[in-house]
């Protein structure tokens, strides 16, 4: 919430810079990851995931970065949400039905937004403001 008294200006962010994803057997995790979505580790901070931290992985384009901690007792959690052009959109959902996946599509009625989960039931979803082109070449769950 805004405080109407502060003074400073807020600084500004450069972006998200990494997302934590809790998983129960990290090398099963980092090769769904790597399947599904495209991400390989960062090897300039594997020696966190050497050392009981974090195993960074990221996209082909390298903007988008996930951290997957090893936790014995983890609890799934929503995660966040990915941007896609409408043809990117149309493209990701019959890539992850060929994955197998379970996805549930959902016009926003401003956006279209596809959900699943990855195998320790983390959420994920991958929205389009593109609505208009997206919706004919789909089918809502």
């Amino acid at each position: 919430m805004c405080d109407p008294t502060q003074t400073t200006p807020t600084p500004a962010l450069s972006g998200i810079d990494h997302i934590h994803v809790y998983t129960k057997d990290r090398p099963a995790a980092q090769a769904w990851y790597a399947r599904v979505l495209g991400c390989t580790a960062v090897g300039e901070y594997a020696e966190w995931a050497e050392d009981g931290g974090p195993l960074v992985i990221e996209n082909e384009a390298a903007n988008i970065h996930l951290a997957l901690f090893e936790r014995k007792d983890c609890k799934a959690s929503e995660i966040g949400a990915f941007g896609a052009t409408a043809a990117q959109f149309v493209q990701w959902v019959a890539h992850l039905e060929d994955a197998g996946l379970n996805l549930r599509i959902a016009d926003h009625d401003l956006a279209v937004s596809l959900y699943f989960q990855d195998p320790d039931q983390n959420g994920y979803e991958i929205t389009t403001y593109e609505r208009d082109a997206v919706l004919p070449q789909v089918t809502l769950s």
